[in-house]
């Protein structure tokens, strides 16, 4: 038999809408994100634990009414007790099973009097233990359902985030040196102070106990996926690392050299970061990074590369801020990138105000919420938590001049 649209099966209105599917696989878990499985081939699974609740975010461009049900599947005859609750409005229902077959479970309508941003959250009233049914989609029909606007694919991961620094042309750079620090530290995150055309430095939030300084470059070549595809000549070449640093290969993102050390660098506390190049020969640049560390008041070394078909000098200079698991890009992420400068071959050192906004293909139709701007005398980038409004690809911002370019340097520069 023909399902009936949402709106004959609520019987609520005459009139037809455009009927919007928003599948499971594109929600979020809180307060853990790893408390059920979320996959496109299933939707969301396993959940039986009451207190996880699962969050649908979408962008609502007419007020009015909106009718909201969940497709979800049951053993037959068994019952799901669960709560719907939007824009402050709560409904409860008891879904009943149909095995295999979808059931479409109703909340009924509400009253949506202001655009933006809304949380569809979904809570399990069922007793611990319990499945609270195997989740295929959040289904909205009505008025405010017109044009309203969800990421509909199964990546969750905010937009990545990038301020791109112009310099002047022809300008050998030997040295680029930035100051970053994080605002909001989600698991996942990415913060990324030094990049240039072979590599990026920067820190990351891998687990709750672990965070770390990151510093790799790429080699030579177009292998996307697996190193050992790379050949010797193409391969860059680990020349130093500093102690406690671990070092190795990368795949997946391009290939290269990778290293990092593990530290607790902290939110709200400034970080320090510089990248040199020195050419060694006509194919060939040395690439290091190096880190301030706070604890102990001194710079040292991550590691230096020797990359193949260089030669020459740091371009393409830029920071950025990603979020590199999907399954909490709701949350907010955020830092702020200061006092840029650039040291030249002659050894002149000039600061860097000025930065353009981009971000990737995620952000150009999926996620809207990703921004650039300047704040307390510094860039900022912000990404996540689907907070109203947007920067602009390509928007320039200026910010103002610190005149101070880093002296306490590594004792070779």
């Amino acid at each position: 038999m023909k399902q009936l649209s949402l709106l004959l099966l609520l019987a609520a209105v005459t009139t037809t809408q455009a009927e919007l599917r928003i599948p499971a696989f594109t929600a979020y878990l809180t307060p853990n994100p790893e408390g059920a499985d979320v996959s496109q081939q299933s939707g969301i699974t396993g959940w039986k634990d009451p207190a996880l609740k699962v969050e649908w975010f979408g962008e609502i461009k007419t007020p009015g009414e909106l009718y909201v049900a969940i497709e979800l599947r049951l053993p037959a005859g068994d019952h799901s007790k669960l709560r719907l609750t939007v824009a402050g409005q709560s409904r409860e229902i008891s879904a009943a099973g149909a095995g295999d077959h979808l059931v479409m479970a109703s909340f009924g309508s509400f009253d949506l009097a202001t655009t933006g941003y809304q949380c569809f959250t979904l809570e399990s009233l069922n007793p611990a233990g319990e499945s609270a049914g195997d989740l295929e989609a959040l289904v909205l029909d009505g008025p405010a359902a017109t044009d309203a606007h969800f990421n509909l694919k199964e990546r969750r991961n905010a937009a990545s985030v990038h301020l791109m620094y112009p310099v002047p042309r022809g300008t050998n750079i030997q040295a680029f040196y930035c100051e970053m620090t994080g605002v909001e530290d989600p698991l996942w995150t990415y913060y990324m102070a030094c990049g240039w055309h072979r590599g990026y430095f920067g820190m990351q939030v891998n687990s709750p106990t672990e965070r770390r300084i990151i510093f790799s470059v790429w080699d030579s070549g177009k292998e996307a996926v697996e190193r050992n595809k790379v050949e010797a000549a193409d391969r860059v070449s680990l020349v130093a690392k500093g102690e406690g640093v671990d070092s190795g290969d990368f795949g997946n993102e391009g290939t290269g050299g990778h290293s990092h050390l593990k530290f607790p660098w902290k939110t709200s506390e400034k970080q320090r970061f510089l990248v040199t190049a020195k050419p060694v020969d006509a194919t060939h640049t040395i690439y290091a990074g190096y880190y301030f560390r706070a604890d102990k008041k001194e710079w040292m070394l991550i590691s230096s590369w020797k990359a193949p078909k260089e030669g020459g000098y740091l371009r393409g200079l830029y920071s950025f801020s990603e979020n590199f698991g999907g399954a909490n890009g709701h949350l907010v992420r955020k830092a702020l990138y200061g006092n840029q400068w650039i040291q030249t071959d002659a050894g002149q050192w000039l600061e860097l105000t000025t930065a353009s906004f981009s971000h990737d293909p995620t952000g150009k139709a999926d996620r809207f919420d990703r921004f650039m701007g300047v704040a307390n005398g510094q860039f900022f980038l912000s990404h996540g938590g689907f907070v109203e409004g947007f920067t602009k690809y390509g928007e320039k911002f200026s910010r103002p001049a610190t005149g101070q370019a880093p002296s306490d340097l590594p004792p070779n520069l």
